[in-house]
This record gives structure tokens, C-alpha cells and sequence, in this order.
């Protein structure tokens, strides 16, 4: 399934750490009303059982939006709720597994952090990849930064839309100008923003003008 690189500008990561005031449901509604263009669900600690309840209502308010819906990691709670894809990391299953698994109808995000792992990946089915960590994140201690110069290699590389992930925020985001990525994954960003749907509209805006500049 091919994968439009206009749902890559501002992909928004979940991420549990921040629900309190709000559910993790009127969290993604209210980054959605902003302009998310793509919504990831990830839970690492949750049981398969509540991953897919909270899946199937996270999966059905995306599609009111009209906006793709991606499961980390968990690819049979992606099959049973029917997302628009899943998204697996390089210590995950194989794009290739993964496609065996899913069939063509499903898009399949691969985390890649070389332009080896990234030609890999697109010959395995990847669909879109996502590349980092380009900044220091806290949503990943262990992680090795990318630097611009490889992000861009990349970019070059493949014909899949890349989003850059790890670290990014409104205040780097202009850094990864010229680079050829078509977007950028946020975590704490947008999730732990005091008002979430209108610094969705703000990193809209600052991605759409990072891709065009």
C-alpha cells in the first residue's frame, strides 16, 4: 500500500507519560483538531487485551479525521483493528515478516538509522520509514544520534516518504530544512504541550514550511 507523504508532515506519537488532565483519547482529538496528519499508537506496557480496546477507539476516531492510524510494534493488534498500518523498529520483525502477516492492504513503517538499513527495509516492503533520533530525546535513553548529513543520504536513497523522528520540537524543528524528509514524528512535543491542539497548529505550520523551504 502506498503510503502519501502529505500524512508525514506532523506524525504524532502517543505517549502515556502525559495523561492525567486529559484521556489519552481527548489527547490524540485534540492533536487531531490541530492538524496531526498521522497518528501512532504506542503502548509498551499494556496487556494485548486493553492495547486493542483502546486501539479500536483511537483507530475509529482517526478515520472520522481522516487521518492514517499506525500501531507500534504490535502487529496482530494492528490486524484485529483494523489500522492503516503498524510500524516495527530494527530489533522488531522484519518488513518482510510483517508484510506476510498483514497482507497489501496495511502500510508498513520501519525504523531505519543508516542508508543500508534504510535500502534494506524498502526492499522488504517498507512503506514510509522514520529516521533518528535526530536530536537527544527522553522518550529513548540508549539511542545514537543521526546527523543531518545522514538523514539527508537517506532521503536520497529511497522513493518511500521519510519522516524524522527523536528529539524534535518547535524550536529545531527549521534545522532539518533541506534535508528531503517530508515530515516529523512527535512525542513529548505535542503530548506534553499545555494546550495540545493549538501547538499542533503551530508544528504544522513550522513542518509544512521545514519541507517546502
Amino acid at each position: 500500500m502506498k503510503c502519501d507523504k502529505r500524512s508525514m508532515r506532523l506524525y504524532a506519537v502517543t505517549d502515556r507519560a502525559w495523561v492525567g488532565r486529559q484521556s489519552l483519547y481527548q489527547q490524540v482529538e485534540a492533536a487531531l483538531k490541530g492538524g496531526a496528519t498521522c497518528v501512532q499508537l504506542r503502548e509498551k506496557e499494556m496487556n494485548d487485551q486493553d492495547f486493542l480496546a483502546e486501539a479500536l477507539e483511537i483507530a475509529a476516531l482517526c478515520k472520522r479525521y481522516g487521518v492514517p492510524f499506525f500501531i507500534n510494534d504490535n502487529v496482530e493488534v494492528a490486524v484485529k483493528c483494523k489500522a492503516d498500518g503498524v510500524h516495527v523498529g530494527q530489533e522488531d520483525m522484519a518488513a518482510a515478516q510483517v508484510r506476510q502477516q498483514v497482507g497489501d492492504h496495511m502500510m508498513i513503517g520501519v525504523s531505519a538509522h543508516s542508508v543500508e538499513e534504510a535500502l534494506e527495509a524498502v526492499k522488504n516492503g517498507a512503506d514510509y520509514l522514520g529516521v533518528g533520533a535526530m536530536f537527544s530525546t527522553s522518550t529513548k535513553k540508549d539511542v545514537q544520534l543521526l546527523s543531518k548529513a545522514v538523514l539527508r543520504d537517506i532521503c536520497a536513497a529511497v522513493t518511500v516518504p521519510v519522516v524524522a523522528i527523536g528529539g524534535i520540537s518547535k524550536a529545531n524543528i527549521s534545522q532539518l530544512a533541506g534535508s528531503g524528509v517530508d515530515g516529523v514524528a512527535l512525542v513529548s512535543a505535542i503530548f506534553a504541550a499545555e494546550d495540545i491542539e493549538s501547538e499542533c497548529r503551530l508544528l504544522r505550520r513550522l513542518s509544512e514550511e521545514m519541507v517546502n523551504a
